[in-house]
This record gives structure tokens, sequence and C-alpha cells, in this order.
């Protein structure tokens, strides 16, 4: 599942960095006459509502769904390790603080949180980032307090941002798909869902393959975030077998 899942996520960075090279179309390009038209030789995964190749898109929309877990979960990993550790070094009133207001934003919906952020500060990618920055620190913060409160190594943490990537990667695609993520032109796969919903019916490929695209990457980092799990802790990996 390891090797499965670093391949996953070896071939979607590969799709964000090559993704403008490799792509058979622009992903800007139309094709008014052909619009809706199915899986075909020349356009693999067919062509949206405005006649544009949605495998090109697709390759286009990794490179933001990659752009936004990663830089959300390094933001949070930093912050949360930082507050983290100062709460269980400290420890006293100053933990006592830090770990309330850990607690109260763990008492929330993370998605809820960002949504009402977003729908405040406007949509854009850069609100998007902020926005599940602010509340992905707090489980960050809380595996480094406990860690330093036991003096232990931190084993997870690695295998804690490969998880955190994911969940960002689906927060994204939802927060598109409200309309409240990356704006058109700009191709993402949460938006390429909310806008292919309306032709379930007459041309499902709008959904079937941004929907893939989604479901493939989150189980790739799912399983690399297992197996770095189990590699960096031989007390889980002993239990299991």
């Amino acid at each position: 599942m390891t090797r499965i899942g670093g391949f996953i996520v070896a071939v979607a960075v590969l799709a964000a960095l090559l993704g403008p090279v490799v792509a058979p179309f622009d992903s800007a390009s139309q094709e008014l006459a052909l619009r809706l038209t199915g899986p075909s030789m020349q356009h693999w995964f067919g062509l949206d509502e405005l006649g544009r190749d949605i495998l090109s898109r697709v390759l286009a929309g990794a490179r933001i769904s990659l752009l936004v877990g990663l830089v959300v979960v390094s933001i949070s990993a930093t912050v949360g390790i930082a507050v983290g550790a100062a709460a269980g070094y400290f420890g006293g009133r100053v933990d006592e603080i830090l770990s309330r207001a850990i607690d109260i934003l763990m008492a929330f919906p993370g998605l809820l949180l960002a949504i009402a952020m977003v729908a405040v500060l406007g949509p854009s990618l850069f609100n998007v980032v902020f926005a599940l920055s602010l509340i992905g620190w707090v489980g960050y913060a809380r595996l480094v307090r406990g860690q330093v409160l036991r003096a232990r190594e931190l084993e997870f943490v690695q295998a804690a941002r490969a998880l955190g990537a994911s969940g960002a990667i689906l927060a994204e695609a939802s927060l598109s798909f409200l309309g409240l993520g990356v704006q058109p032109p700009t191709p993402s796969w949460g938006t390429m869902l909310n806008y292919g919903r309306i032709h379930l019916l007459d041309a499902p490929h709008l959904t079937i393959f941004p929907g893939l695209a989604i479901a493939v990457l989150v189980l790739g980092f799912n399983f690399l975030g297992d197996g770095l799990r189990d590699i960096l802790d031989p007390k889980t990996g002993s239990a299991r077998t």
C-alpha cells in the first residue's frame, strides 16, 4: 500500500509539474461546436460545457490541489508544532491558555469554519489557503503537545503531514465545489465537479474524471501516510503483524 500510495502521489506531482507540457490542449481553449462531447481518441476525457478538454484541465487542476495541500499542511504544521511545543514545554498558565484555544477550535467542524471565513473574506486561492491554515494547525498542536509532555520522539510528523495533505485537498475541492474556492477560468477539480453536476445525465464524463482524480489522489496520500506511520512507529507495525 505504501508503494501504491507513493506511486500515486509521484504521478500527481509529475502531472502538476509537467501538466502544461504534456497536456494535449490548452486548458482554456474552447471548441464550442464540440461542447459536451464524450471521451474520444482525440479528447480522452471528453469536452466540458464550454468545449474545453477535460484531460488538460484535470492536469492543470492537479497543480492547484497539490499547491493548496502542501502549502496548507506546511503552514499548519509549522504553527501547530510551535504552539504545541510551547504548551508542552512551558506548562502551567501557558499550557492552559493554548490548550483551551485548541479545544475551542477543535469543537467546530473545520470545513464549516473554512466556509464561513471564505464567505466573509471572498472566494480566492489565497483566502482558501489562509482559511484552511488558520484552522489546520490545531491537530498538529495537540499531537506535539502530547509528545512533548511525554518526552517522546516525534515519530508521526511525516505520516501526519501526508494524511493532512489529503484532508486539505478534499477541503479545497469542497470549497471550490461550493463556489468559494479557486475562481474560473483557473481549473480546479472542485469547480469542475460543480459545473459537471448540471450535466449528470447528458454528459456524465464532466464529473467522472475530476471525481476520480480527487478520490485517487486522496487514497494515495492515505496509503502513503499509513505506510510512513508503520515505518516510523515500530510498535504500530508490530501490532498490526
